[in-house]
């Protein structure tokens, strides 16, 4: 029987789910949400917090401050509260509104930017004010997880050792690009000990991450509104890019069969299944993709209202209206684009 005296100690890393439902392509969906974070952004946030603590910079008094969407900034706010710091997270208005209330919670102090940069989009907008308050108060420690290499460590260490392990036969794994801490974290893993293996990142439509022209982006987790700069294309062998509607139709079916997922498990999950259609049409390989969340941080923005009516889009500076819920449900419950 496990007892623990911190909540990061708390994490199951072996639990993947068989999706052969979905199709007849031998795909595993390896689960990150089992922990008190309830995300893969646990393993990111205490490397990068433990990382500050050695170096110095992190010390009593600091005050964490960090970018985020949602995820990483839910898991730092449960180890500032575990270890005493105060936290406070940058969002924007793609923030899940039950994301927020868990930080909040937790003692975290959520300032919501709610004008994009011209250039840098939302992403821009939160840098620009965290390093307006680093600026004025040298409390303030910023982890800056589109910069600091303990954000990709931590699954160099952990995340790709793991699917290595369960699978050691995998042929292709499949991951999600944000800051691409996942992604380059393992692809760097495999490409030093399993060079065969391929890596795919799966991409949200309207990221500008691998070129593509920048667009509104809906579902918070994957994309980006800048280049990220952990970002090494040379380590990835292909990339897919989906659209939010295949994203939710997506989640809509994994919740069919039982399975609650994020917007960005439906994200990488549909990559995965497009990508296999056309390159495994024998069902020969065997595939993993990694899940970095549960649903249900995203009942508003994916899944929808009882009683039918649908969200999931936004308005003019990213606020959820009820014109764009109505457009992406239109969206999300059209046949699929076969040529997509």
């Amino acid at each position: 029987m496990p007892v623990i005296t911190d909540p990061q100690e708390f994490h199951v890393d072996d639990v993947f789910v068989d999706l052969r439902f979905l199709g007849p392509h031998p795909l595993f969906l390896k689960c990150e949400a089992f922990n008190f974070a309830g995300s893969v952004k646990l393993r990111p946030a205490e490397e990068m917090v433990a990382a500050a603590e050695r170096s110095g910079r992190l010390r009593p008094g600091s005050v964490l401050i960090e970018s985020s969407s949602g995820n990483l900034g839910v898991a730092l706010a449960m180890i500032a509260a575990s270890r005493g710091y105060r936290f406070v997270c940058v969002a924007d208005p793609r923030c899940n509104p039950v994301t927020r209330r868990i930080m909040e919670a937790l003692g975290a102090d959520v300032h919501v930017v709610t004008e994009p940069d011209p250039v840098g989009g939302f992403v821009g907008a939160r840098i620009a004010y965290v390093r307006g308050l680093c600026a004025g108060d040298d409390r303030y420690v910023w982890l800056d997880q589109y910069t600091n290499e303990a954000n990709w460590l931590a699954h160099y260490h952990q995340t790709a050792p793991a699917i290595a392990k369960s699978f050691p036969a995998v042929d292709v794994v499949f991951v999600g690009a944000g800051t691409t801490g996942t992604l380059m974290g393992c692809a760097r893993y495999f490409r030093e000990n399993r060079p065969e293996v391929r890596i795919v990142a799966v991409d949200a439509h309207g990221s500008v991450t691998f070129g593509g022209p920048a667009g509104p982006r809906l579902i918070p987790g994957l994309g980006m509104g800048v280049r990220p700069p952990l970002l090494d294309e040379s380590l990835i062998d292909d990339v897919r890019v989906v659209s939010e509607a295949e994203t939710i139709r997506t989640c809509r079916r994994l919740a069919g069969h039982g399975f609650l997922f994020g917007g960005s498990t439906g994200t990488v999950v549909s990559g995965a299944l497009q990508w296999l259609a056309e390159r495994d049409r024998r069902s020969e390989l065997v595939a993993v993709a990694i899940a970095p969340d549960l649903g249900e941080r995203y009942l508003d923005s994916v899944y929808g209202l009882p009683g039918g009516e649908r969200r999931g889009q936004v308005g003019q500076h990213g606020m959820l209206d009820d014109l764009g819920r109505r457009q992406l449900a239109v969206e999300a419950h059209r046949e699929p684009d076969r040529g997509e």
